[in-house]
């Protein structure tokens, strides 16, 4: 099935919803820079990579491997995880702009290192516009991989340098945001005690979850894989939910870290936490589900602003600039623009959301 397939079923179906209002970007956003689409009939390619700006640089950010129902929803995800890492990498003050690329995960069987290569080569051609690394689906071999095709890949682990999983300092980063957020919304000294819902127990999750257990958080988890739930509950004394329950659970924060979209219109009327903040890209699934929350009393602090650990690492190593401690310091950083987004709200009046989003997009021009 391709894109103009998916459209052509979708009219004759009478439904408009699955159907982007533009290919270039997002509905009431100016448009991306640059929208490549690769595929390679050999290895089975099909790739989106999507330059949503590169005002303050070239465009960084992770590359998704990913089952999509069809190839509209490739695109609007690209299209979406893109124009979020320009605003995470203006809020993290990175001389890069906004980027991201998905590809479609072939069915039956394939050869991964070839398909990885063909993607290398597409991200060869836009010669240096777009740095990728890892994201959903990708790993630190997939990266080594496409390092034959071409040098815009990082998050590679690097003999006697500083480089490779940029998981743990995404963690980090969300977990310093819970923290402040804890303290700032909940008026609570510390983590001890506070009941936090992890949905997701990925690369990201798991260590997250790991930083909350030591600082003495009390942990609900869901995950699809029930492995990684039995061992939180093992190692880390969790309890364990479904993943259509985790939402909902009785907690003071969530923290979504899985796909993407899941505060909406179905989940916010059933939510019991006090504050958000979780590693997922895209957790809102529209601009009113943030007002929503706020009506109801919820702080969100939202993804780009606490998940932007990874890009840290891995811009910190792409540049050769990075040591271990100096980026861990770095992405510490976070707790200050989580402090300061609480203070903004109090003056602006705005969500914190649309308080976040203006911000960022002050920034989006060429660092001084």
């Amino acid at each position: 099935m391709n894109a103009i397939t998916d459209i052509a079923r979708a009219l004759a179906a009478g439904s408009t919803d699955a159907i982007p209002s533009s290919l270039f970007g997002l509905p009431d956003q100016a448009p991306h820079e640059r929208v490549l689409l690769a595929a390679d009939p050999v290895t089975g390619l099909k790739a989106i990579l999507a330059v949503h700006s590169t005002a303050r640089g070239p465009a960084f950010g992770g590359c998704r491997f990913w089952s999509y129902d069809n190839e509209l929803a490739a695109l609007n995800d690209a299209l979406r995880l893109s124009q979020g890492m320009s605003l995470k990498n203006a809020l993290a003050n990175l001389p890069f702009g906004g980027g991201k690329a998905v590809i479609i995960k072939p069915q039956g069987d394939f050869d991964r290192a070839a398909l990885f290569a063909a993607f290398g080569r597409a991200v060869q051609s836009l010669q240096g516009a777009y740095i990728t690394a890892e994201d959903v689906g990708t790993t630190t071999a997939d990266m080594k991989g496409m390092m034959a095709q071409t040098q815009y890949v990082s998050g590679i682990p690097r003999e006697g340098a500083f480089g490779g999983d940029p998981s743990p300092k995404t963690a980090y980063g969300v977990f310093v945001s819970i923290d402040e957020g804890v303290k700032r919304v909940l008026r609570r000294e510390s983590l001890e005690g506070v009941r936090v819902a992890l949905q997701g127990l990925g690369a990201v999750g798991w260590h997250l979850a790991e930083y909350l257990h030591r600082a003495g958080a009390k942990l609900v988890v869901a995950d699809v894989n029930a492995e990684k739930v039995a061992r939180a509950q093992t190692e880390l004394g969790a309890k364990a939910v479904g993943i259509n329950e985790i939402l909902a659970a009785d907690v003071d924060v969530v923290a979504p870290c899985a796909l993407g979209a899941t505060l909406n219109a179905q989940s916010i009327p059933l939510l019991q936490a006090a504050l958000i903040a979780g590693a997922a890209n895209n957790q809102l699934a529209t601009a009113a589900d943030g007002d929503a929350l706020q009506a109801r009393g919820i702080t969100y602090l939202p993804d780009y602003l606490v998940n932007a650990g990874g890009i840290i690492s891995v811009a910190r190593e792409f540049r050769n600039e990075g040591e271990e401690n100096a980026v861990m310091a770095e992405v510490g950083q976070i707790r200050g623009r989580v402090a300061e987004l609480l203070d903004r709200i109090q003056v602006s009046g705005q969500t914190p959301a649309r308080e976040a989003d203006a911000w960022a997009r002050s920034l989006l021009v060429k660092p001084a």
